[in-house]
Formats: C-alpha cells, sequence, structure tokens
C-alpha cells in the first residue's frame, strides 16, 4: 500500500476535510545504467569539489544562489522552508473556476485526494457539487519545500490535485509562427472541412484508458530479452506501414481525406520533405552504384594501356 505524502485538510469557504495527498502516478520508464566499455565496471557519478577535485559528502553540500557570476549566497534549509506558505499540509481552495476554461498546457502533475476517516460527506458533497457545477478548484500546495498552483477535479468517484504550471512558466504561442485567419486565406475550402469533420466523426469513440499502451517499452524489453539470449547486434525489425509520399510541399487534402474515410484509418506520420527527396533518389544512387565499377574498370584500361604503351 502506497504511503501518503502528507495528511493535512481540503479547504473552500468554511469547510475543511480531512485527507491524505497520494501519488496518482507511477513510473515505469526502464532504467539503464552507464558502464566502461573496456571493462563493463559500472560508471559512477560524484559530487566533486571544482578547486580540490576531491569527493564532497552529501552532509557537507548546501544549497545556494548565484545572484552574480561566481558570487553566491547559502542558504539554509530553514530560509526555504520560510518562503512557503504557513498552511504546510493544506490544500486550500481560493476560487471556482470553469474547467473548460484552462488549457491543457497548464496541467502538469497528478496526485489523488484520499479521505480522512468520517471525512467521507465533505468529500462527496465537494466531488458531486464539481461535477454538477461544472467547476474545478484553483488552490495552492505546499509538497516538501515548494509551493505549487493547483486544481482540484472530480475523477469518477475522486478527487484528484493536478499541479499546475504557472503563466510564467509556459511561452507565449505568438512567439512562433502560427497561421492566422480565416480558413479560405490558406485555400481550405467548404468541402474539405466538411470531409475532415466525416473523417474525424468517422474516427470518433470513448475514451477508453486501457486501450492504449507504452508500445515503445514493450519492443524495447524484447530487445533485452534477445540481447540476453544472444551475443552481437540486434536489428530492429522493419516498419511496414504504409507511407505516404509526396512531390511537392502542395498537399491534396481531399484525396487524403477520402482515403482515409474509405479505410477508416488514421495516415501515417509522413518523413520530412528532405527525407522524401532523398528516398526518391535512392533507385538513381543504386544505379549509380552499379555503373561505378565498369567506369572503373574502362580507366584502369585505358591506364594499362597508356603504360605498355610507355
Amino acid at each position: 500500500m502506497a504511503r501518503p505524502i502528507w495528511t493535512g485538510t481540503l479547504s473552500f469557504g468554511l469547510l475543511n476535510i480531512p485527507i491524505s495527498l497520494m501519488t496518482g502516478e507511477k513510473r515505469t520508464d526502464l532504467h539503464f545504467r552507464m558502464l566502461d566499455a573496456r571493462n563493463n565496471a559500472a560508471v559512477r557519478y560524484e559530487r566533486v569539489n571544482a578547486e580540490t577535485g576531491d569527493e564532497v559528502p552529501w552532509k557537507e553540500i548546501v544549497k545556494a544562489f548565484e545572484y552574480d557570476k561566481g558570487n553566491y549566497v547559502v542558504l539554509e534549509p530553514d530560509d526555504i522552508k520560510s518562503a512557503a506558505a504557513e498552511g504546510r499540509e493544506t490544500v486550500e481552495i481560493e476560487a471556482f473556476v470553469d474547467a473548460a476554461s484552462i488549457g491543457p498546457q497548464y496541467f502538469e502533475k497528478p496526485y489523488v485526494l484520499v479521505p480522512g476517516k468520517k471525512a467521507e460527506k465533505g468529500y462527496v458533497l465537494l466531488r458531486e457539487t464539481l461535477k454538477r457545477t461544472g467547476k474545478i478548484g484553483i488552490s495552492r500546495v505546499v509538497i516538501r519545500t515548494r509551493e505549487y498552483l493547483s486544481a482540484v477535479m472530480p475523477q469518477g468517484d475522486a478527487l484528484v490535485l493536478l499541479l499546475m504550471r504557472y503563466p510564467q512558466e509556459l511561452v507565449d504561442v505568438a512567439d512562433y509562427k502560427i497561421p492566422e485567419g480565416k480558413p479560405s486565406d490558406y485555400r481550405v475550402t467548404p468541402k474539405e472541412l466538411q470531409m475532415a469533420e466525416q473523417l474525424i466523426d468517422s474516427m470518433s469513440g470513448e475514451w477508453k484508458p486501457d486501450d492504449y499502451k507504452d508500445e515503445f517499452r514493450a519492443r524495447l524489453h524484447k530487445v533485452i530479452e534477445k540481447r540476453l539470449k544472444q551475443k552481437g547486434v540486434v536489428t530492429p525489425e522493419e516498419d511496414d506501414r504504409e507511407e505516404v509520399e509526396e512531390s511537392t510541399n502542395v498537399v491534396d487534402f481531399m484525396s487524403l481525406l477520402q482515403k482515409s474515410l474509405a479505410t477508416n484509418k488514421r495516415t501515417p506520420a509522413k518523413k520530412s520533405a528532405a527525407g522524401a527527396t532523398a528516398a526518391k533518389k535512392k533507385p538513381v544512387a543504386k544505379k549509380a552504384a552499379k555503373k561505378a565499377p565498369a567506369k572503373s574498370a574502362k580507366k584502369a584500361t585505358k591506364k594499362a594501356a597508356v603504360r605498355k604503351a610507355g
């Protein structure tokens, strides 16, 4: 059974609900060790003093802020704690907003709020009210030593807490070149829009998270198993997905939409234009490669004739 990160309260207005903050994710990444290729010995990461080259024990390490190049101010653990809010074990909801009003880029990491003993009524009251109103609670929470902006929202029978990014942590999309204006400004026709809607409708369904697996991790496991059973290089299987080619930068959306509607399949991600061009030039390269030995042979014959004449 997972242990709570901390036990405290969820509060809004005058209502306080005892809760436990539980992690809402589990890491499934495969972790690799760094080895020295010469003798397969493990490579260690060491904390080394930049001036003496000596290893520094953990107890001698302190946190410092570099306010100017080469100049630091050392912070004590209590200094960092003092910057956090007073309610260190409280999820305090400051406002309720429409769930649809917050873009997905603001959400970062999930936690689960579990009600304490005899706190079920307040928990259910908040959960059901959020469901009926379509609102989510914007709150602040301190996890370890840092204060985070967060959102409390219902998910099935549970209340989940999602850590959020502050606006200052996000890149303004205006910094990038994004196509603005009407669809007609980019020669998008009403017929193309209609067919795109039909395609989306034909591919629409209920969200079933269990249908999606970490396929990369599964394939990597197979590669590791092969490595355990045999020596040498493991050759990856070729991707047999159909590739969509294009000879120019102009894409025939109508034909792609018609084909997608007919097959009820998504168009696979295509390669870059440079990659596509290189792929088309491959047959020519092969022919040139075949002819190259013949030319080399002719040159060798001519050189031999010159030598004999000499």
